[in-house]
Parts: C-alpha cells; structure tokens; sequence
C-alpha cells in the first residue's frame, strides 16, 4: 500500500509539470487575442497554483520515501531528495525572478534578456525526467514482473 502512494506521487506530479509547463504554457500564447501581458498574467496564477501543488506532492514524496526507506534504493531516494532540490531552486531563486520580469512586462516595462526563464525550463526537463525515473522504479517495485 505504502509503495502504492509513491507510485500515485509521481504520476500525479509528472502528469501535472507535463500538462502545465510542457503543454498549457507554450500554447496559451497561440490564442488569438492573447497579448504578452495577458499570458504572462494567467502564467503567474497557473503556475502560482502548479508550485503549491508541487510542493503538497513533494512534502507527501519525503514523508513515504521516510516509511518506505529501507525498501528502496538508494538511487531512488536520491531521486527523490534531488526533485525536492530542484523545486527548492524554482521557488525560492527562479520564480521571484521571474514573476518579478513577469510584473515589469504587464507595467509595460521593457526588460533585458536574463538567463531565468531557460534556466526554469531545463530545470523542467530535469524535473520531468527525474519524475519519470521515481514512478517507474514505483512501479516496478509495485507490479511484479511477468
């Protein structure tokens, strides 16, 4: 059953970082009508909502990696510790920066180019992968092999 958590986490987690910052965030721009400011202004309430959602799966993610600790390996667990540090850089380094840009644009400041906003999306792709890694090693531990 404890195993079974760790396998919902993952997906559930994965499924959404897919979902919002792979699929809604790059098209919400290709609407018509949609000028920077107005898709700048939904992504920092979409993404606002995905981080607080990140973080209630993180939190549950420690809490069963700690039960379930001497049943998994330590390549998971550092999977594990190393998804948490990636969302520790996104909210409290990348996002205030970036809501910050964000604000600046919707005033109708123009700002200079910073490396933030690629940074967020490799740190994305890394999430992703790592995401992927922790639900199918779940998953293995969870449906025996045939």
């Amino acid at each position: 059953m404890a195993k079974s958590i760790l396998l919902f986490i993952s997906s559930c987690w994965l499924g959404m970082v897919l979902g919002i910052s792979f699929v809604e965030a790059p098209l919400k721009f290709q609407a018509p009508g949609i000028t920077t400011a107005l898709g700048l202004g939904i992504g920092k309430i979409v993404f606002g909502a995905l981080n607080k959602f990140e973080w209630v799966y993180a939190l549950l993610m420690l809490a069963s990696t700690a039960v379930l600790r001497k049943y998994l390996t330590k390549l998971l667990i550092g999977t594990i510790i190393f998804v948490f540090c990636i969302l520790v850089i996104q909210t409290f380094f990348i996002i205030p920066i970036l809501v910050e840009r964000a604000d600046l644009i919707i005033g109708g400041t123009d700002v200079p180019k910073s490396w933030h906003h690629i940074g967020f999306i490799i740190l994305e792709c890394i999430k992703l992968i790592s995401l992927f890694f922790i639900f199918w090693k779940a998953y293995k531990h969870i449906v025996p092999a045939k």
